[in-house]
């Protein structure tokens, strides 16, 4: 007998015969090798008088370490009295990560969430996530595992807390489904990584460059009108990319606009003067419902980001991102005295402590403010 590791199962040999090697340190674990090689963890125990062998699951799909963990689940359910065979069906019957994640993208994520979120979902689990855990029963999942995971993606923070984000709403789904035990969620204390939140936003200089720069570019032709157009409405509306890209001219009544179906919800803004002459140069196709019109027939355009990256390169602002166009329309509005609620609400957000990332920037105008009251008692 020995401890089987790894290293020990990849060299154990068939004899001719059906044999089994039993571990030293968990009593009733061992692994079957039988005639042709074939190698299966099982796990014997007694109960009721009789003895039972329960099969684990065959190496190669089952690793030591993982048969070794179910070996344990049914041995203490033996020995805390309960009946072990309940524990072995409710292992044999849990589904993988992978058939999950399935249930979770059709049942939850399609019909829950916004485009934008679904995708990146759907891109979290394809890339980070089912690689690494897809093919482990949802049963077996810990907290050890999820750490583990967490910890690999440590060189891109923000992608790893997403992975435990998404994560954690599968198994809280997953003990609404009855797959696994309430109150078990095997990403909680999971310590998330700090993440840098980006502040970038335009000086008016800057401003005033990158607009001579899509002037010029207009005048050129170098990229589409309507391109040119949307980055100057993300600049004059701080609207989100989505919310720009899918505008249609149906959502503009008047000097507002009205979106039905923002990642907010339903959002009325107003148009100030500078946006509505912006408006009023888009050529208006006859059949396209959309004001940004792509390059197919009837539809909106698709990317923005490869005109970007050409025109943020020709005035000189390479680390300038299209969301930042966003921070800059809040940024200038909080500098220029606007309060904090009322750009929360130009913004869309749901939350003002979202906006409130802006609030050091109001520094000057409350100095300017607290100065003339200061002025104000002195001269009383």
């Amino acid at each position: 007998m020995t401890k089987l590791t790894k290293r020990i199962v990849d060299a154990l040999e068939t004899t001719g015969k059906d044999h089994i090697i039993w571990d030293s340190q968990l009593s009733g674990f061992g692994i079957r090798i039988s005639p042709k090689g074939r190698k299966t963890f099982v796990v014997q125990y007694r109960h009721h008088g009789k003895s039972k062998k329960v099969r684990l699951g065959k190496y190669g799909l089952v690793t030591v370490d993982q048969a070794r963990k179910e070996a344990q689940t049914i041995l203490g359910a033996l020995a805390s009295g309960k009946n072990p065979s309940i524990a072995v069906q409710r292992h044999v019957k849990s589904p993988t990560l992978n058939t999950v994640a399935n249930r979770f993208l059709d049942e939850y994520v399609s019909v829950r969430l916004k485009p934008g979120t679904q995708a990146n979902y759907r891109q979290i689990l394809k890339c980070y996530v089912l690689p690494v855990l897809g093919k482990r029963k949802i049963i077996d999942i810990e907290r050890a595992d999820v750490a583990a995971l967490h910890l690999s993606l440590k060189h891109v923070p923000n992608q790893a807390n997403r992975c435990v984000l998404v994560l954690s709403k599968i198994f809280n789904l997953c003990e609404e489904w009855g797959l696994r035990e309430q109150s078990q969620n095997p990403c909680k204390h999971v310590q998330r990584y700090k993440e840098n939140k980006r502040h970038r936003f335009l000086s008016k200089s800057e401003l005033t460059h990158l607009w001579q720069t899509l002037d010029k570019v207009a005048l050129e032709n170098t990229a589409s009108i309507y391109a040119v157009n949307a980055y100057k409405l993300l600049i004059l509306t701080g609207c989100r990319l989505s919310e720009i890209q899918t505008l249609q001219w149906s959502f503009i009544h008047g000097n507002h606009v009205e979106f039905p179906d923002s990642k907010t919800g339903y959002k009325r803004l107003p148009l100030n003067d500078a946006a509505m002459t912006v408006l009023a140069q888009f050529p208006r196709l006859p059949d396209n419902e959309y004001v940004i019109c792509g390059e197919k027939a009837g539809s909106h355009i698709v990317n923005l980001q490869k005109s970007w990256r050409r025109i943020r390169k020709q005035a000189n602002l390479d680390d300038v991102r299209i969301h930042d166009l966003r921070h800059t329309f809040a940024s200038h509005a909080v500098m220029g005295g606007t309060p904090l609620a009322l750009v929360s609400r130009l913004l869309g957000h749901s939350k003002i402590t979202t906006t409130m990332r802006y609030a050091h920037l109001a520094d000057a105008e409350l100095a300017k403010a607290s100065n003339g009251i200061g002025n104000q008692l002195i001269d009383i």
